[in-house]
């Protein structure tokens, strides 16, 4: 066992784990831009209904159950001299940029509503077109680079910290740039420039940073070169993933987690302007940047060696349940009180960094698993249809704002009611609480813990050694 040990800790290596991580600052910058910005300014900015915001982003998630799995479908399926991830990544890096400035470049003035509404429409499916193509090929490096369980919680404690790196890009770049993210009526044309030049700032550095990606992330294993070629069907890869007992119900709990990843980022600058009474952008930032910032205190000094102590299924059960009462202030938060919420949004971090910790780990054991049962690996399957279901999480979030925007009879940014107030409380607590609840209930059920995870990863260590002997 110690000789074991001793050569899992040999096997990792900082520089390849930063050489990876690279591209968790492009992915999380580009995505979180989107989840934080877009809905947003499409409402407060270009003045959308909300009813219309609400039919794009469902129409949105349902194309996009379609596009992830079949873009994981052809990438398990790709063989190149590059591999099957890397051409993806090649392809998609520049146009994912550009996108992200073409975001806040709507017709605007002299365009109908509609007219509007189909920009914002055509151009958010685009985006998720290059985005899923480059991160889910990015993603799908990380099982197959890192293999070992040592290995992996390293790695995954440099790449979390490069995540967190996105996350400030995305939450509290906009802040040098966006003076009020919800403007009042006369100052909209001055905040549109303001929205599209952090665009192109944005969009410069998630070309950079995927262009550094790209260029010195590892290589895909010479062991996997083959796998292609016993890569299943579209539609029998999907059935072997819901076949998954892991995976179905690792998905509920998924699922939760990115339905908060998702609201809370999306009604944050509304929350901030109605609840707080703040008004300045970079006020709004450093709510953010608190959350984010003490996220890598967490994860290195709290999260990491839980894991590596209780196993990844016990701490995500513990994290969420953090993640819930962490959350609870934000029911009782009011004006004139900046730094009690300050205070509230760095211990947020606690819970948030455990799940964006854990979560990714729990799936490379899946794909692990099913490695075992198939004898091949296929990441981007797995990972499309993983996205599949977290289009369920991004659909249940806009029915969830729609309806209470509604009742609350809020369709103009400048009248905020107790009411407004109130529904805003709610969406950011009450939903996101039910939601983990859920999550803990469903993680409680996954089996691949403890013995069970054990014999996978013996199982996979011989499988992994015959196909080193076939090259």
């Amino acid at each position: 066992m110690n000789e074991k040990k001793k050569e899992n800790t040999m096997n990792f290596s900082f520089k390849k784990a930063a050489s990876y991580s690279t591209g968790q600052i492009a992915d999380q910058a580009a995505y979180q831009t989107f989840t934080f910005l877009v809905f947003t300014f499409y409402f407060a900015v270009v003045q959308l209904h909300i009813t219309l915001i609400t039919i794009g982003f469902i129409i949105w998630a349902v194309w996009n159950s379609l596009n992830d799995p079949m873009l994981g479908y052809l990438s398990d399926r790709t063989h190149t001299k590059f591999g099957r991830r890397i051409p993806y990544i090649m392809i998609s890096f520049i146009p994912l940029g550009v996108i992200v400035f073409l975001l806040f470049t709507p017709p605007m003035g002299g365009s109908s509503e509609i007219g509007n509404f189909l920009y914002f429409l055509i151009i958010i499916i685009v985006f998720e077109f290059f985005y899923t193509m480059f991160s889910l090929n990015a993603t799908s490096l990380f099982p197959e680079t890192f293999i070992s369980k040592d290995e992996r919680t390293k790695a995954n404690n440099v790449r979390q910290s490069f995540l967190i790196l996105g996350l400030i890009i995305a939450f509290m770049l906009p802040g040098f740039f966006i003076d009020d993210l919800t403007p009042d009526a006369p100052e909209i044309n001055k905040t549109l420039g303001e929205y599209q030049l952090f665009g192109i700032v944005a969009g410069i550095i998630i070309m950079i940073i995927g262009g550094i990606f790209l260029k010195f992330t590892p290589r895909e294993k010479s062991d996997f070169k083959d796998d292609y070629k016993t890569a299943p069907s579209f539609f029998n890869s999907i059935k072997m993933c819901v076949k998954s007992k892991s995976f179905m119900w690792y998905i509920p709990a998924e699922i939760a987690n990115w339905f908060v990843y998702g609201i809370l980022p999306t009604l944050i600058p509304l929350y901030a302007k109605a609840v707080l009474g703040i008004e300045d952008a970079e006020q709004v930032s450093y709510l953010l940047g608190a959350a984010f910032l003490s996220s890598i205190l967490f994860i290195t000094f709290v999260w990491k060696p839980l894991v590596r102590r209780i196993g990844n299924r016990k701490a995500w059960m513990i994290s969420m349940t953090t993640w819930i009462l962490t959350l609870l202030p934000l029911m009782f938060l009011g004006s004139d009180m900046y730094l009690i919420a300050i205070i509230v949004f760095f211990f947020i971090g606690l819970g948030l960094s455990g799940s964006l910790y854990i979560i990714d780990l729990i799936v490379s054991d899946i794909i692990d698993e099913d490695e075992v049962n198939t004898g091949i690996r296929r990441e981007a399957g797995y990972y499309g249809v993983n996205a599949f279901f977290l289009r369920l999480a991004i659909i249940v979030v806009f029915l969830s704002i729609g309806p209470m925007f509604i009742i609350a009879d809020w369709e103009v940014i400048g009248t905020v009611t107790s009411e407004v107030r109130l529904s805003l409380r709610i969406l950011m607590f009450v939903y996101p609480a039910i939601a983990l609840i859920i999550a803990i209930l469903s993680i409680y059920k996954y089996p691949l813990d403890g013995e069970r995870l054990k014999q996978v990863k013996e199982k996979l260590e011989e499988i992994h050694q015959q196909k080193k002997s076939k090259i």
